[in-house]
């Protein structure tokens, strides 16, 4: 099974997730943004389906020069959890601190709301932006490339989960795992929260590498992006941010400017 092909068997439990956070918490929810999840999510999996099978060919060729035969195990399986996951934070970290990668990842970060429907609001140019080259690794180091895709998928599968407002902290588990706490602040564009917490299923890459913030109860999370978009269009949550960089990138007056418009840390569409 493919990315798309898990998600979509696992899509009804999201279903039920989010009918019950409606039904009970009916103000966390405004339904054109809702909606403009829900397209921006059919649009993100129609895309990574075309780009598995456009490159799945090539890992399977990268897979030919792998360093070592991985058989599957349950130890295999576990590391091959723990190297993906690891592998996701520094893509997510990448994704907000590189112009070219934010410019997808912005979508997921637009909305000022945050439900259960909030993680069905991807971008549909994920494979332009490359997060692809994250997985690579693991191609090469022996697993197999449909392996490596089914455990990005369970990843991402565990996150839908951590998108609300409706659950408080976990106690102990907060230390371990991403929860839905430790992810409103990723969200969050309070100064302090930016930038913060970029787990996967483990938040200790966070704790490890300076990024974790624990939420503060006496600062109250704001959810969107700097520079509100404003906006439930999904072509415009989709390109708004790729439009600002490459016009920056334009009006450069240097090949470093250029450089920096694209590949620098990001800066908000706001007033462009």
């Amino acid at each position: 099974m493919d990315v798309t092909l898990i998600l979509l068997a696992i899509s009804p439990i999201f279903w039920l997730f989010i009918a019950y956070e409606f039904i009970k918490y009916r103000s966390h929810y405004e339904l054109k943004d809702s909606a403009a999840n829900t397209v921006l999510a059919l649009l993100h999996q129609g895309t990574d389906a075309i780009a598995l099978a456009i490159l799945m060919p090539w890992f399977y060729v990268l897979h030919e020069y792998r360093l070592w035969d991985i058989e599957i195990s349950a130890l295999t399986l576990f590391v091959a959890f723990l190297l993906q996951d690891f592998l996701y934070y520094w893509f997510h970290r990448a994704s907000h601190n590189i112009h070219w990668m934010w410019a997808a990842h912005v979508a997921h970060h637009s909305s000022t709301h945050m439900n259960f429907s909030t993680a069905f609001r991807q971008s549909l140019m994920y494979p332009i932006a490359g997060m692809w080259l994250f997985w690579t690794p693991m191609i090469v180091i022996g697993f197999d490339p449909v392996l490596v895709f089914a455990v990005v998928a369970l990843n991402l599968a565990f996150q839908f989960f951590v998108h609300t407002k409706i659950i408080g902290k976990l106690g102990v588990i907060e230390k371990i795992f991403n929860t839905p706490s430790n992810h409103r602040v990723h969200h969050a564009i309070n100064p302090r929260y930016i930038d913060r917490n970029y787990a996967g299923v483990l938040v200790i890459w966070d704790r490890m590498f300076g990024t974790y913030v624990e939420e503060d109860e006496n600062e109250p999370c704001e959810f969107g992006i700097v520079g509100q978009l404003n906006s439930n269009n999904p072509i415009k949550i989709s390109f708004h941010q790729w439009i600002h960089m490459l016009k920056q990138a334009k009006r450069a007056n240097s090949w470093r400017a250029r450089y920096k418009a694209l590949f620098g840390y990001p800066t908000s569409s706001e007033g462009h």
